[in-house]
């Protein structure tokens, strides 16, 4: 008898976002990303410019980008 692994769960994408540089800024573009739906949580780091997405399924790069956009913040892309 075999194990079955369930592939299914949260989707973890790490996106680098320039031009923040406090916890104002990391509030404002966790807020926006947070609408997406499907979203379950947002981790922004100004500091690195990192900001940790954890989805239901994956979320179109052109989702995050108009959020960021919204925020005030440019998407540079996938960390």
């Amino acid at each position: 008898m075999t194990a079955q692994t369930d592939t299914t769960g949260p989707v973890t994408t790490v996106f680098k976002v320039s031009g923040m540089s406090c916890g104002h800024c990391e509030g404002a573009v966790s807020g926006e990303i947070s609408q997406i739906s499907g979203v379950s949580s947002v981790t922004a780091v100004a500091k690195t410019g990192e900001v940790t997405v954890v989805s239901a399924t994956p979320i179109a790069d052109e989702a995050v980008r108009a959020a960021v956009d919204e925020a005030g913040f440019e998407l540079a892309g996938r960390a």
